[in-house]
């Protein structure tokens, strides 16, 4: 059983940065792909980005050269890094782990960008 919990969000001015840091248990972590989704509103939960175990990274084309995700497996934690937020970043935003066939969520952490 693996079980994340995120921090870090909070009420951000348009323009400004947050970092978001998930932290997991369990011995799996370094062999986990690890990704962030979001989830407006009225709106379905969409990938924001991912981690593979190698190290490798994906990002939604709403968030390139914006969000930079990244992992340290010494410490079992992913981080997602989002400079120059927008209202519409505003969401829930959830970490995802995913070994073989096991997906574990975390909570969720609100991140709101408005002025």
């Amino acid at each position: 059983q693996v079980q994340l919990v995120e921090s870090g969000g909070g009420l951000v001015q348009p323009g400004g940065s947050l970092r978001l840091s998930c932290a997991a248990s369990g011995r799996a972590f370094s062999a986990s792909a690890m990704a962030w989704y979001r989830q407006a509103p009225g709106k379905q939960r969409e990938l924001v980005a991912q981690i593979t175990s190698a190290g490798s990274t994906n990002y939604a084309d709403s968030v390139k050269g914006r969000f930079t995700i990244s992992r340290d497996n010494a410490k079992n934690t992913v981080a997602l890094q989002m400079n120059s937020l927008k209202p519409e970043d505003t969401a829930v935003y959830y970490c995802k782990s995913s070994v073989g066939l096991r997906v574990y969520w975390g909570q969720g952490t609100q991140v709101t960008v408005s002025s």
